[in-house]
């Protein structure tokens, strides 16, 4: 079968992060409009490629100056590193629908690589809305990635101490990715 090409939709794929704050709980993040792309034949999902682009100046965590401070020297640099990346370029298939995704994730200017667990949801056929027009069908996939980095390996390091040699913000973050990858139309897709 030849190599299909999806693009993420932007409006349905978001990424979400969260970290331990001052010890007892956790504190989640935001970031919508994720732009990413994935190259698959179906036959051989080893060989898959995945690219995607988070705009890291629309984090949200429910909170302004959080948010700021998120969007400073302190933490992710946006003035510096706006954006972070992935790419993936190996793929093992655990079952038919669960994968390990390794490469190379880019923050505030710092690579590393990383495994994405990635779960695959399914594929449907579905309306397509341009200009008040239905275009349609398109097929959609969605798939469901989570990982935990250390920020650390970021340099994303700020942090103060609390009472008894705790901290403010664990160094260990989980990273969920939600993605709706729409199927490339034909003459695009060669």
């Amino acid at each position: 079968m030849a190599t299909l090409k999806w693009f993420f939709e932007p409006s349905h794929t978001g990424a979400e992060f969260r970290a331990r704050h001052m010890m007892v709980t956790y504190v989640r993040g935001q970031i919508k409009n994720v732009h990413g792309r994935l190259e698959v034949d179906p036959d051989e999902p080893e060989k898959a490629r995945v690219e995607a682009t988070i705009d890291a100046s629309q984090v949200y965590t429910g909170s302004p100056e959080r948010d700021a401070h998120l969007r400073s020297a302190d933490f992710f640099d946006i003035e510096h590193h706006p954006t972070w990346t992935f790419v993936g370029s190996h793929v093992h298939q655990v079952s038919a629908s669960a994968f390990e995704v390794t490469g190379d994730l880019t923050i505030r200017g710092v690579t590393r690589p990383v495994v994405f667990d990635v779960s695959y949801l399914g594929q449907w056929d579905t309306p397509w809305w341009e200009d008040g027009r239905d275009l349609g069908p398109r097929r959609r996939a969605g798939f469901a990635a989570k990982t935990r980095i250390n920020r650390q390996d970021f340099d994303v390091s700020w942090n103060d101490v609390v009472d008894r040699g705790g901290v403010v913000v664990s160094d260990l973050v989980d990273v969920m990715v939600d993605i709706e990858a729409v199927l490339e139309p034909a003459e695009s897709a060669s």
